[in-house]
């Protein structure tokens, strides 16, 4: 062996590190419905039972309206630090009528989809804020020896 085995090999064991570390991460998160078992539900005749079955538990049911099922899904992909991308997103709702038959199936797609704008307020707080030294001088001196007595763990 030589000299420079051992560090080619230590070159090529920091390339595939540093290779994988690369590799995106694909994720699914929530209920990603099969297109299939979707077509299946019938409107008029499938049951909230069956529904059940073909799709499993609901990711939400409506809030106001219980016969209404939300099945939420996405899947995306993240390289190392950077913001994930949605590959792919599927939405169905499912409307059941008071006898929990189906009278309506829709499957939405992200054109009918609405990007929600974050507000970056904060609640003001009464009183002053505190800076470093003041938060960590502020204690000193209000606790005495008297006071940590028998508090501490094993009295």
């Amino acid at each position: 062996m030589t000299r420079s085995t051992p560090s080619k090999f230590l070159a090529v064991a920091l390339l595939g590190l540093a290779a994988t570390a690369c590799a995106p991460t694909v994720a699914t998160r929530g209920n990603m419905t099969d297109p299939d078992a979707v077509a299946t539900i019938k409107t008029g005749s499938t049951t909230r039972d069956e529904v059940a079955s073909l799709l499993g538990t609901p990711t939400s049911v409506g809030t106001f309206d219980q016969n209404v099922w939300y099945y939420i899904g996405q899947k995306t992909e993240k390289t190392a630090f950077f913001k994930p991308e949605v590959l792919e997103r599927r939405v169905v709702v499912v409307h059941f009528d008071d006898a929990g038959v189906v009278n309506d199936v829709k499957q939405l797609d992200a054109n009918q989809g609405q990007e929600v704008e974050m507000v970056e307020r904060t609640t003001p707080t009464h009183g002053r804020e505190l800076g470093f030294l003041e938060q960590m001088v502020g204690n000193f001196g209000r606790f005495s020896a008297k006071d940590t007595k028998s508090k501490g763990p094993g009295s």
